[in-house]
């Protein structure tokens, strides 16, 4: 079991795994952005650490500085909640090349279900029935039209992905000590 953990994410998301770290008698950091400094759900966090500016690209999505957030404050583990980086196989990657434990799918399953065209071929396989559409991806507009006038309209197009913090007064502050 874990002592500490480290969310990473914010809001409602954050404050039900805070509550769940709680009522296993664990520890939970929580990070935030600049715009969330005050945030009540940081309130009920043991550790809080500021991991950037407002835009989540910069603070949220930033793999580095959740790490190293989870490394300065001694987290054995980050949970990620959902959305943010919750599904991202790098992550959890570099997670456990730091030494710290990510709590969610392994690589191997974000890899393969985490992609539409790979998590279709993997359900057929096992016999599973999937909804009728193309035989793998699509590459083209002209490709696209031509599945849509052979198969009929309607068309659904379902897109397929392809394959300390900076301006922060105070990194770490600690809460209920």
């Amino acid at each position: 079991m874990f002592n500490r953990i480290l969310v990473a994410n914010r809001g409602e998301i954050a404050l039900r795994v805070i509550r769940a770290c709680h009522d296993l008698n664990i520890e939970a950091v929580a990070v935030y952005s600049e715009a969330d400094r005050g945030a009540p759900w940081l309130d009920h966090a043991d550790q809080t650490v500021c991991i950037g500016p407002a835009v989540s690209a910069e603070s949220y999505l930033k793999i580095p500085r959740i790490i190293a957030a989870a490394e300065k404050t001694g987290s054995q583990a980050i949970h990620p909640g959902y959305g943010f980086l919750s599904e991202n196989s790098r992550f959890a990657e570099q997670c456990r090349a730091s030494g710290i434990e990510f709590i969610g799918p392994s690589v191997d399953a974000m890899d393969r279900l985490g992609n539409k065209d790979k998590s279709k071929t993997v359900a057929r396989a096992a016999k599973v029935p999937t909804v009728p559409g193309s035989d793998g991806l699509i590459e083209s507009e002209d490709e696209a039209k031509r599945f849509a006038r052979n198969v009929g309209y309607p068309v659904l197009v379902k897109a397929s992905a392809g394959g300390g913090a900076a301006g922060c007064a105070s990194p770490v502050t600690r809460r209920n000590s």
